[in-house]
């Protein structure tokens, strides 16, 4: 009985395999595409040489796509260790 219990906290389940990020991760997703649209909407502008089409636009778009996505997908909580005991600080 031990073995069978031992082998179900080892599986994953359903769940997991399914939908891998968290919703921690899909908000960060969406700051990320609410970044990009901002820096296409900064780039969309009427003048040919502006401060928005020139500099924040691209600021905007790389830090959307190479920044905000990529930890979004990669980001995970750090989970508490609860088993170890707390060591009292020896001064």
């Amino acid at each position: 009985m031990a073995k069978i219990e031992k082998s179900k906290l080892t599986k994953k389940s359903k769940l997991d395999d399914i939908l891998p990020l968290e919703r921690e991760n899909y908000i960060i997703l969406g700051v990320g595409l609410l970044v990009i649209i901002l820096g296409y909407i900064a780039l969309s502008g009427n003048q040919v040489e502006g401060f928005s089409q020139l500099t924040l636009a691209p600021i905007l778009l790389v830090l959307g796509y190479c920044v905000i996505i990529p930890v979004g997908i990669m980001y995970r909580k750090k989970e508490k260790i609860k088993d170890q005991p707390v060591e009292p600080i020896q001064q």
